[in-house]
């Protein structure tokens, strides 16, 4: 009875090209898109496009742990884990700028809500419109500084990522007329 209100986890992977399925499949995942929306003004189709590309729905997602001899564990390459992928540092400034001190990066509620932050934060450092996956992606993955210095433009990998992520988002907002 305590498990009924609790999220069942992430969507399958049949759900991942369409928002209302995975909308269907949980609406805790609508209501902490909305609620992220309401707070930060990042559209839910954007926020839950970068969801898909950072951790394809999976709570525990973290980089892939490196191996010394094909057997011995390394240290991960970067600390990012969860939903969002936040890294330790970026993680514990949204805390502190929100209070949130209870949030957790597998928390599909807190993952939307910080990716909505940073998207914010951008926005207002930035000028990046609410609106402009692509952009906002670019300066998710570099940082603040990464992008006003333009350290993606030596990076043509991560300029597909982000078209990526636009292509994506403009799919979801498309479809979101739809759910509900």
């Amino acid at each position: 009875m305590l498990l009924a209100g609790c999220s069942s986890g992430p969507p399958p992977k049949s759900t991942h090209d369409n928002l209302c399925s995975i909308y269907y499949f949980d609406d805790d995942w609508y209501d902490a898109a909305e609620d992220s929306y309401d707070r930060w003004g990042i559209p839910p189709y954007v926020l839950m496009a970068f969801v898909h590309q950072e951790s394809r729905f999976q709570p525990d997602a973290q980089p892939d742990r490196p191996y010394f001899l094909g057997f011995i564990p390394l240290p991960r390459p970067s600390s990012a884990y969860g939903y969002a992928q936040a890294q330790d540092e970026a993680w514990y400034d949204y805390q502190k700028a929100t209070g949130r001190w209870g949030a957790d990066r597998d928390d599909i509620d807190d993952a939307l809500d910080f990716i909505g932050w940073y998207n914010n934060r951008s926005h207002q450092l930035l000028g990046i419109a609410k609106t402009d996956a692509y952009n906002l992606y670019l300066a998710y993955h570099e940082g603040h500084g990464g992008y006003k210095r333009k350290t993606y433009n030596g990076k043509a990998w991560l300029k597909k990522v982000a078209s990526k992520v636009s292509t994506r988002a403009n799919l979801y907002k498309k479809q979101s007329a739809n759910c509900r």
